[in-house]
């Protein structure tokens, strides 16, 4: 087999030339008959040719013209500018310096707002009597709006900071001569040769190494909600790292010429030039939207942009979400690309010697580290190899990958994975074997997708891929997301990484068939996009294709209805309230029994873990636990024997009596502050919570009407407990929001207990807006102070909140939405409450309350991205659930309250 680069293609010819722009002769004819007689026409001369052809430029980009046309010629009326104002303020000394472009200007490519750097280099000589007419000629440049970086360097200072900062050698490799002497210029090109400083070996190392780094600042990975199109992972910084490397090692001038030496095949080359076309036109066009060099594709741009490239709404898929998709598909090409490309680099430049391989079966054999066919027809003899590939990748965890050339190769054969393919049980058998695997399913399934493979075994995956959901709670696509759904999965199946969920782990390796939970994760979101329920849809596809990949049919049936409730667990726990054993009851009575629980749990964890990295935290850990055991418990006591309010409230109340006892709290004194608590406290407050309530208020004199207010830092909640006991009044809960809001504090939780006489128990929890706990004493005290310099105003007015909401939130509309639900026993109205998020909107909620003249009992809060989701548990003054005509008010005073503008 022919390991080594393609052979060079013979009928490879360069890049065809720059067309003619007729508008550039003009600009000369107009500048070169300019003087510096009257210095004000002439900066309005330069300034209007400047104008003039961005002007012209973005008129011929709003006309679809390519943007690799657009860039150049933006390169060439800087130059223009630049040799014209050189010749006329060079002064007598210009015809020794050279004026030169370096970085992207020097390789003759320019956006509207693209940095401009210039080098001027000076011979070595002793003195600067050109000082003077640089400085005129950097001033008049200024003068005329042309923003330039500029540096002046000997050929010696070339040479010395190449050597120490591999950013300024690539810089300068892409050095262009705009005028002054040749020879000086040649020059430095030879003191900046390989045989000088950074050899081709060291430069790729360095250049390698630089991309790594890059790419951990954007947590690895190209699918971020708002990427960057030049420096994220798959972007413009990835092809110009190769060409980097080819021009550094081989001379490359275009990427073309990598088709002559052999390292792409036309195919690729014209995939690669495709991708690099479109992120230039994105990024062209977000610098003449914003009038900035801006690369990021913010949100605020996004639709715009969708818009602008023709893209229109679909029944199930916005114009935004498709322009995206293009988006993550491209960049995704371009990191297999780069992969294939700096790995074929890597043979030519660091080890040329081609190292002996290593059989490893009749099929594959490893050489320098990475994994290869043992021939060219492999996959199109053994198709089944394609899959097996992978296993190979699992069974051989020291591998650093795959070669080049087997990549290409599998890319050239994905037309046989078709139907025969995917109905051939031996297939079968091997897919679930990677399933299986001990080590490396995580980077065997991200590697499937990166290659293609699995969008095509499960036709429904290669829909995803790419996609994106337009809001801020999804921070992946959807394919990315699914795998780190299973990454998840897999760090609980392995020891080493036990530190982050010991207890979860043990559960999970616990598991009869811990592959039911990998296939489950894999197709949990893969109907995103249809129309529909997802979660309905993709239980079908889940069980289809487990029953054709030989599951037996219990699970089969078990991996869809994990599909089908995999939100169940993780809604119910932050929407309801868990502390009501019906709740509980309901629910156990849903899932059924242990083994789909435990599945459920694991895979509740994964999957919100795997959604937004923020949204993870220590609370939400702990209530997922919370109600995981409190279902567990249930089931392994029997359905027929539900959970009752008096035995939990009695179990409750020995816990907490044993922790105050050991803290010294007289019986009599626990009694006295009980007598007052009605059972609803003791359902919705922890043993330890009741414990530490009850030690505040011991001894405290009932008819006190001071406030009294505290903080426990860390809780077994997983955030920072407030605790407040103040006179009832209605405007508490508005103006104790406000205060913690302002803070800049997450609320979590409020529960709100009336207590006698005319007292309440008011607790929050609250996280960092980091999303960790409160861990500094200063912080706790001006909480403290804070929220008792409030209830101890009597005006029934709340504090306004002036902390601005982020600008991604601020670019959504979410209108209000409203949903009622009875709660009989408990004697209360839930409403449920969909608003958009910002600072104040639970002091807004609270203030409507007041004047409505509705009793706050509780609340669950949830920020889910842009949108508020909170639920709130109400009642009249006299304590009963909500009449019609109340709901209707209450309901219409929130709505004019949260959408002013309706």
């Amino acid at each position: 087999m022919n390991l080594e680069p393609l052979p060079a293609d013979a009928d490879d010819v360069a890049a065809p030339p720059l067309p003619p722009w007729p508008a550039l002769e003009r600009f000369a004819a107009r500048l070169g008959a300019i003087s510096l007689a009257v210095p004000a026409e002439a900066v309005a001369a330069f300034r209007g040719v400047l104008e003039e052809a961005h002007g012209e430029l973005k008129a011929r980009f709003a006309q679809d013209e390519p943007v690799e046309v657009l860039v150049r010629d933006r390169a060439r009326a800087v130059d223009l500018v630049l040799t014209r104002a050189w010749r006329l303020l060079g002064g007598a000394h210009h015809g020794e310096l050279a004026l030169i472009a370096v970085g992207g200007y020097g390789r003759g490519e320019l956006h509207p707002c693209s940095d401009i750097d210039v080098m001027v280099l000076l011979p070595k000589t002793e003195g600067a009597p050109w000082q003077a007419d640089l400085e005129r000629f950097l001033t008049f440049l200024w003068d005329i709006g042309l923003e330039v970086g500029h540096s002046v360097r000997t050929i010696d200072d070339c040479q010395r900071e190449s050597l120490a900062d591999i950013s300024v050698a690539t810089t300068l490799l892409e050095a262009r001569l705009l005028a002054g002497p040749e020879p000086l210029f040649a020059a430095m090109k030879r003191a900046l040769a390989p045989d000088h400083i950074w050899s081709a070996a060291d430069f790729y190392a360095g250049k390698v190494r630089e991309q790594q780094q890059r790419h951990q600042r954007f947590h690895d990975t190209a699918y971020n909600l708002e990427p960057n199109v030049k420096a994220s992972p798959g972007g413009l910084r990835d092809i110009q790292t190769i060409a980097w490397v080819a021009k550094r090692h081989f001379g490359c001038e275009t990427l073309d010429e990598l088709v002559g030496h052999g390292f792409l095949t036309r195919h690729e080359l014209r995939k690669l030039k495709g991708a690099l076309a479109f992120l230039w036109k994105i990024r062209f066009a977000l610098h003449v939207l914003t009038g900035r060099r801006e690369d990021r594709l913010l949100f605020d741009h996004q639709i715009r942009l969708a818009h602008e490239f023709g893209y229109e709404d679909a029944t199930y898929t916005l114009a935004v979400e498709q322009f995206m998709q293009r988006y993550y598909r491209t960049v995704m090409d371009i990191q297999l690309l780069n992969e294939m490309l700096l790995q074929l680099f890597s043979e030519a430049i660091v080890d040329p010697a081609p190292a002996q391989p290593l059989p490893l079966n009749p099929r594959f054999q490893v050489r320098s580290e990475y994994l290869e066919i043992v021939g060219d027809e492999v996959f199109l003899k053994t198709p089944s190899a394609i899959l097996e590939l992978f296993q190979v990748l699992c069974q051989n965890p020291e591998l650093k990958g795959v070669r080049a050339a087997t990549i290409r190769s599998l890319q050239s054969h994905l037309w046989l994975i078709d139907e025969e393919f995917r109905q051939n049980p031996r297939h079968h058998r091997l897919f679930l074997e990677i399933l299986r695997e001990p080590e490396g399913v995580t980077r065997a399934f991200r590697r499937m997708n990166l290659y293609g493979v699995l969008g095509r075994y499960i036709p429904a995956f290669g829909r995803i891929v790419g996609r994106m959901q337009y809001d801020l709670f999804h921070a992946y696509t959807v394919d990315a997301h699914t795998l780190f759904v299973v990454r998840n999965l897999r760090r609980l199946a392995l020891e080493r990484f036990d530190h982050e969920f010991p207890k979860l782990a043990r559960l999970f390796r616990s598991l009869p068939r811990p592959e039911i939970a990998y296939l489950a994760a894999l197709f949990h979101d893969i109907a995103k996009g249809r129309g529909g329920d997802h979660s309905e849809l993709g239980a079908v596809d889940a069980e289809a294709f487990c029953l054709e990949q030989g599951l037996s049919r219990y699970d089969a049936r078990l991996v869809a209805w994990l599909v089908r409730h995999h939100l169940h667990l993780s809604v119910t726990a932050q929407k309801q309230d868990i502390t009501d054993p019906e709740v509980v009851n309901e629910f156990a009575r849903r899932v059924g029994d242990p083994t789909h629980l435990d599945y459920l749990y694991v895979l509740t964890v994964a999957d919100v873990r795997g959604t937004n990295p923020k949204l993870w935290n220590n609370w939400k850990a702990s209530l997922f636990e919370e109600f995981y055991e409190r279902t567990r418990r249930l089931l392994r006591r029997g359905l027929e024997s539900p959970l009752g309010e008096d035995e939990l409230i009695a179990e409750t109340q020995a816990e907490a009596r044993e922790i105050l006892a050991r803290d010294g709290v007289p019986s009599s004194e626990v009694e006295r502050v009980w007598k007052g608590l009605a059972g609803a406290y003791f359902l919705r407050h922890t043993a330890e919570e009741i414990a530490w309530h009850t030690s505040l208020l011991a001894g405290r004199d009932p008819f006190d009407e001071e406030p009294l207010v505290a903080v426990r830092q860390e809780t077994a909640r997983g955030g920072t407990a407030i605790f407040s006991y103040t006179q009832r009044r209605q405007h508490s809960f508005a103006r104790a929001t406000a205060v913690l809001d302002q803070m800049g504090l997450t609320i979590l939780d409020a529960r709100i207990t009336p207590t006698g006489p005319g007292f309440s128990v008011e607790t929050y929890l609250v996280l960092e807006d980091t999303g960790n706990a409160i861990g500094d004493r200063t912080r706790v005290h001006e909480i403290e102070q804070g929220l008792l310099r409030s209830l101890r105003e009597d005006s029934g007015t709340a504090i306004t909140v002036t902390r601005r909401a982020p600008r991604q939130v601020r670019m959504f509309t979410t209108p209000t939405q409203i949903a009622w639900s009875d709660d009989e026993r408990n004697r209360r109205t839930v409403l449920e409450l969909v608003a958009g998020d910002r600072p104040g909107l639970l002091s807004e909620v609270g203030k409507v309350f007041m004047r409505e003249r509705v009793q706050l009992l509780g609340a669950r809060i949830g920020t889910v991205g842009e949108r508020a989701e909170d639920v709130f548990y109400v009642a009249d003054v006299e304590g009963r659930p909500l009449e019609p005509s109340a709901r209707t008010r209450l309901e219409g005073a929130l709505k004019s309250a949260l959408d002013p503008r309706t």
